[in-house]
């Protein structure tokens, strides 16, 4: 699978690229989208594919981000704002270059990691006799049933990952928040204790300057 990529800035861009380009054998890419950018994918498709775009945003914000499909001719195939994270399949209408852009624009200081999984057509067959109207052995048909398990196994694996990942990332940001709270209560509370001391000490310096008016 060929890809390509680009950002809002330069620097992001030649980043994509070189990690498209360590990763252009595979079809599941992690990357960082940084704030008020955008970056986007290129895929040559051949018609009467079937493809599945399947995304997850698994750290950064309210972990959401916008995702746009396009076709060859610049149709809108789906569109969705502000989503943790979806699943679309669709078959190529047409031959040519299909674009699908991750969108960080309405984020103002919160970058995010985002993880996509673009499939283009079907797995081939794991023996050539499956497409032939001959039967398969005992032997055959039973590795073909591990293997179609070994596969949904590697999915429930990745998806597994994924929300691990997520929910460190949460418990991270609670704990960074319940870190700078305990902060907070810290100081309050010494400037209170500092302020009740400074408060009692002028109730005792008005009697004494009292009683010594009176006494002269």
């Amino acid at each position: 699978m060929l890809l390509r990529g680009y950002g809002t800035d330069g620097l992001w861009g030649w980043l994509t690229l070189l990690l498209v380009a360590c990763a252009a054998w595979a079809s599941e890419i992690t990357f960082e989208l940084p704030d008020n950018a955008k970056q986007c994918f290129y895929e040559e498709i051949v018609q009467g594919t079937k493809c599945t775009l399947e995304f997850q945003v698994i750290t950064g914000g309210h972990y959401d981000v916008d995702c746009q499909l396009e076709g060859p001719d610049g149709s809108v195939l789906y569109k969705e704002m502000k989503k943790q994270y979806d699943s679309f399949t669709f078959t190529a209408s047409r031959n040519g270059t299909y674009k699908f852009c991750f969108s960080n624009e309405f984020s103002t200081f919160t970058h995010k990691t985002v993880y996509f999984d673009f499939q283009v057509g079907e797995d081939p067959p794991l023996f050539p006799s499956e497409n032939r109207a001959t039967a398969l052995t005992q032997m055959e048909s039973a590795c073909v049933s591990i293997h179609e398990a070994l596969k949904s196994v590697i999915d429930y694996q990745t998806h597994f990952r994924l929300r691990e990942a997520q929910g460190r990332s949460r418990a991270e940001d609670l704990n960074t928040r319940v870190a700078y709270w305990s902060i907070g209560e810290a100081i309050i509370l010494l400037v209170v204790s500092v302020g009740q001391v400074f408060l009692l000490k002028s109730f005792f310096s008005d009697k004494r300057t009292t009683t010594t008016h009176i006494t002269s």
